[in-house]
């Protein structure tokens, strides 16, 4: 009876209380169970401190939501709550359980420590060792919850149905904005069925399918043939759950099994979750890097079905150079194209070789040139053929990944430079001896031409 008493007497000095301050927010209401305790200890204040236990149940005058935890105590001065031990909160937006809760009510803000697990009315779930949740009230129309101690987000898309992948952001600090809107900070690590991005701090729209990463951020492909990405500031957009573009800019530099490049921007495009496209530009010159070529202009375009190189368009004062067949030649020179555009078509190497692609076909068009050393007829490497031409379009065709033909289209010049052979050229003369001059050019004539 002692018990029933001050429970009734608590529950009577708990609503006269919120009478008083018309508090606008939260006004305790302690519906308790069969079972509860409570004790009353007066301050020097005045005021109370009440000391529930052995089962507490609280709500929010006039609002849909509820505490309920194995024991609590009431600061009436205050306005502060602390619930201990198999704490749950509910409202219809999120469920939140903790081994410990406090409640402020002049914030009204929920504390909550320990093995805490936020369920949004999405299906996403933070779970971490201690957040913070900021109830939706007047002055504050959109919840926030603010998980710190390195948490984990797994973010659910409600119509993705059954057994769809989340997206699980892992950050040292996150704060969600509803259940949509996501701001991670430090040693940010988002991964997902395509992708794993990591960086200083991101943000994530979840509602739109959108990603931001950045402070040194990095994206990884996934599939069977991943590339890495990195930049500036790097962007992800996705449709039906499903990647399509990635962004970096500036210094955007990504890597994959037969392709590097570099530019100040860089735009990946994906389909079905698998590189098809990629576009490079910016202040500065974008660089392709294929294994066997380097490809440097003011923009380009390359081609990977199946993420597959296939091919390549230079734009804006392109250059193409490789190394010469090292079968044959030995030079310190590079083979080079050049013009206005260059298309770089490929095939793939054996099936074995997965990794690596061959040159089929050159194009170099507007105030084309190109330069190409072959090996000689008396197969000495050190002394290469050399064939130098430019013209308006200039075609190179390539056989097993060796240049087979040069065919120049229009305004057509060149040379084209053989050793002379070895056997005609005299031995060395004895030490001592001297050798006679070099007839001259007939007067009026500085030589013939090459």
């Amino acid at each position: 009876m002692r018990r029933l008493l001050l429970v009734a007497g608590a529950l009577a000095a708990s609503a006269g209380y919120a009478e008083a301050q018309a508090l606008p927010n939260c006004d305790y209401i302690f519906e308790n169970t069969p079972a509860t305790t409570a004790n009353l200890v007066e301050q020097p204040s005045g005021q109370s401190l009440m000391i529930l236990g052995r089962g507490v149940v609280v709500s929010c005058a006039g609002q849909d939501n509820r505490i309920s935890s194995d024991s609590a105590q009431f600061n009436e001065a205050t306005g502060v709550l602390l619930l201990i031990g198999n704490v749950r909160y509910t409202e219809p937006q999120i469920g939140i359980t903790a081994q410990h809760m406090t409640y402020f009510r002049g914030e009204d803000r929920l504390n909550a420590v320990g093995n805490v697990v936020a369920t949004m009315s999405s299906g996403s779930v933070m779970r971490a060792p201690e957040a913070d949740y900021y109830r939706a009230v007047v002055g504050r129309p959109i919840a926030r919850t603010v998980a710190t101690g390195r948490p984990q987000l797994s973010l659910v898309d409600p119509d993705a149905g059954a057994g769809a992948e989340p997206v699980v952001v892992l950050a040292d600090r996150i704060v969600l904005v509803g259940d949509s809107l996501v701001y991670a900070s430090r040693r940010v690590d988002i991964t997902r069925t395509s992708v794993r991005a990591n960086g200083d701090s991101a943000f994530v729209d979840s509602e739109t399918e959108f990603v931001r990463l950045m402070q040194s951020p990095v994206v990884t492909g996934r599939g069977e043939r991943p590339f890495t990405l990195r930049g500036g500031v790097i962007d992800l957009f996705s449709r039906e759950r499903k990647l399509e573009r990635v962004l970096a800019t500036p210094s955007g530099h990504v890597l994959s099994g037969d392709l590097e490049l570099l530019a100040d921007s860089i735009d990946l495009r994906l389909v079905n979750e698998q590189l098809q496209e990629a576009y490079a530009w910016g202040p500065g010159r974008a660089r392709a890097t294929s294994p066997e070529r380097d490809i440097t202009a003011d923009s380009i375009y390359v081609s990977t079905p199946n993420q597959r190189l296939r091919e390549m368009h230079a734009v804006g004062e392109a250059l193409a150079n490789s190394i010469p067949d090292t079968a044959t030649v030995t030079s310190n020179e590079r083979d080079w194209i050049s013009g206005d555009t260059i298309v770089a078509r490929f095939d793939s190497a054996a099936a074995g070789d997965t990794s690596r692609v061959v040159p089929r076909e050159l194009i170099a068009t507007g105030d084309a040139r190109s330069f190409y050393q072959f090996g000689n007829p008396e197969g000495v490497r050190e002394r290469p053929t050399i064939n130098y031409v430019r013209g308006r379009i200039i075609v190179i065709a390539f056989a097993d990944g060796e240049v087979s033909t040069v065919t120049v289209t229009d305004q057509a010049s060149g040379v084209y430079l053989e050793a002379e052979s070895l056997t005609a050229i005299p031995p060395p003369s004895p030490p001592g001896t001297t050798q006679p001059a070099p007839p001259r050019p007939a007067p009026g004539r500085p030589g013939a031409p090459i």
